[in-house]
């Protein structure tokens, strides 16, 4: 059962989790934390799902962090430590779906909801959201994996800059430094732009999906080379040898005949 301020719901092959906290402007509490990371568990073993989008309920925040009037009572090591491990559960459960994950932005993503969305695979915005590495300006550093993520996303350089300057960026200025990949056109529902992005996803069979996100995971992880390969040649033996391939092979012969 998926509890109070989370809902997830089935649309054909694709998984809609949806953080549901707008009067909170999506704040991540540790429940919901704890929520996400059994919906996304559970998901994982659901053999029909090909894409999972995660979004946020309204359209001022994706999740603006993490429930700062709840955090405020973690004062002592071992809770803080609790705190950051029950989060990094969580997003990590997120990271390891095994399909792509669209977070669907729409509205600002910041602090521990930057994180959140660096977790997913890809970001699609609303053309009003915007995303920030907030959490210097309460003096702290990364603490889910989403400082790991922006670094495997933009380099150390440029994540360095983010994190210190701890600055807010517009859609545009996001997808320009490679931490959305697309923006909705002004006016545009967010629906149908995660929709345009995740056609062409779609397009694939589930075991070619799996496959790719299976060796896009590892490397992630920071899986060395005798494993990534090991990785991809099992995944393309298993994908060589299925029937949809063949069924493909077949069509693409045809037309050349």
């Amino acid at each position: 059962m998926v509890p109070r301020h989370l809902s997830a719901e089935r649309r054909g092959p694709v998984l809609v989790v949806r953080i549901d906290r707008p009067e909170k402007r999506n704040a991540l509490s540790v429940g919901l934390l704890e929520a996400l990371r059994t919906t996304f568990e559970g998901a994982a073993a659901e053999d029909g799902i090909r894409l999972a989008v995660l979004t946020g309920a309204g359209d001022r925040s994706f999740a603006a962090g993490g429930d700062l009037r709840e955090l405020d009572a973690v004062r002592g090591r071992a809770e803080a430590e609790t705190m950051a491990a029950t989060a990094r559960a969580a997003l990590d459960a997120v990271r390891r779906l095994p399909v792509p994950v669209v977070a669907a932005l729409n509205g600002d993503a910041l602090g521990g909801g930057a994180e959140l969305a660096m977790a997913c695979d890809f970001r699609v915005a609303a053309h009003h959201a915007r995303l920030g590495f907030v959490q210097g300006r309460l003096n702290l550093s990364t603490g889910w994996g989403g400082g790991i993520d922006l670094i495997r996303l933009v380099g150390p350089s440029a994540a360095l800059r983010l994190l210190t300057a701890a600055e807010i960026l517009d859609a545009s200025a996001a997808r320009a430094c490679g931490l959305v990949d697309s923006v909705a056109d002004p006016g545009q529902d967010l629906d149908a732009a995660v929709e345009a992005f995740a056609a062409p996803i779609l397009a694939r069979p589930a075991h070619v999906l799996r496959s790719v996100k299976a060796l896009v995971r590892a490397a992630r992880e920071g899986a060395p080379r005798a494993e990534l390969d090991a990785v991809e040649h099992t995944r393309f033996v298993e994908c060589w040898l299925h029937e949809d391939h063949w069924e493909a092979a077949s069509r693409v012969l045809a037309r050349g005949s």
